[in-house]
């Protein structure tokens, strides 16, 4: 997928910001998944669309921005979604859990984390936590930069700015897509200039860029630097209602590694992120086994030989 490609997915999703999906019935043999346009998630996806079109199943993708995805879900317009990071969006999530509307399935992934970052200029100038930022408004020319507006990181950094914590009340988020943002972080970066940014592990960027993760966001972010776990998350039911493909939803982890390996596919190199994940399975078909653990085909055939002839 190339720069031009993945912009214009980033461009609709905010374009779908404010129109839900249409609500259809149940059809197991299609499985509705949300993308709102992240890398991992574009990741995410794609390993779940290899395994689940080699078993049969269709794979309906719905681009949707974070807020229309959940209640998308809490109306069983969509299915599942496989990006769902705790503690950042725990106040998104909240009122659709209390309501019961919404199951949560498993956790996919450990070890991952969400704060603030700044980059070798920002850490010369001493920027090495929270509290340092508001001193070094000036050499930032009074920005930080986000992602797509809506988004949960952005969320909390808007709090910030709002509650004047840690004397950032004057400094402002710029909203863009991930690729934007990135594209202008390493672009401050090889002008020697300082620059802040929301940053994230699984990303490349923390192979690309020469990360500095600022402490002193516990109450915000969470603790241990933003510290996330990551959960897949689905429409009241579904795993009832599909326990075919529900199971495997169930069984389906990630790794940071593996994440990192095919958002680098996606983002350096353009590769179509099912593209990307089926070269992926292939030189990795250990993972398939745990994923498939009582997991058939859709007519009850042996799901471990279809994917693996699939992936030939």
């Amino acid at each position: 997928m190339s720069v031009t490609a993945r912009f214009k997915r980033a461009v609709l999703a905010l374009m779908l910001a404010t129109t839900p999906v249409a609500g259809v019935a149940a059809d197991c043999s299609t499985v509705r998944m949300v993308d709102v346009g992240w890398t991992d998630n574009m990741a995410q996806n794609g390993l779940a669309t290899v395994v689940l079109t080699a078993l049969g199943y269709k794979v309906e993708p719905n681009l949707l921005s974070l807020p229309i995805t959940f209640e998308s879900l809490a109306r069983g317009d969509i299915d599942v979604f496989t990006d769902h990071w705790l503690p950042s969006m725990e106040g998104i999530i909240a009122p659709y859990k209390a309501a019961g509307s919404i199951d949560v399935v498993r956790t996919n992934l450990e070890g991952a984390k969400f704060t603030l970052a700044t980059n070798p200029a920002g850490k010369a100038l001493g920027i090495a936590d929270f509290k340092d930022i508001a001193a070094h408004a000036d050499a930032l020319d009074g920005q930080m930069y986000g992602v797509e507006a809506g988004n949960d990181g952005n969320r909390l950094i808007l709090d910030i700015i709002a509650k004047d914590a840690f004397g950032m009340g004057k400094l402002a988020l710029v909203e863009s897509s991930e690729q934007a943002m990135i594209a202008e972080v390493a672009r401050l970066t090889a002008e020697g200039k300082p620059v802040v940014w929301l940053a994230w592990e699984p990303h490349p960027m923390n192979v690309k860029l020469d990360i500095t993760y600022l402490t002193g966001g516990d109450d915000f972010f969470g603790p241990n630097l933003g510290g996330a776990t990551v959960y897949t998350i689905s429409r009241k039911g579904y795993t009832a209602d599909c326990p075919n493909p529900g199971r495997f939803f169930q069984n389906l982890a990630f790794t940071l590694p593996m994440e990192n390996e095919l958002m680098g596919a996606i983002l350096d190199y353009g590769t179509d992120p099912t593209a990307a994940a089926k070269t992926w399975l292939a030189a990795h078909p250990e993972v398939l086994g745990p994923w498939l653990e009582g997991v058939t085909t859709k007519d009850g055939g042996d799901a471990l030989a279809a994917v693996t002839a699939a992936l030939k």
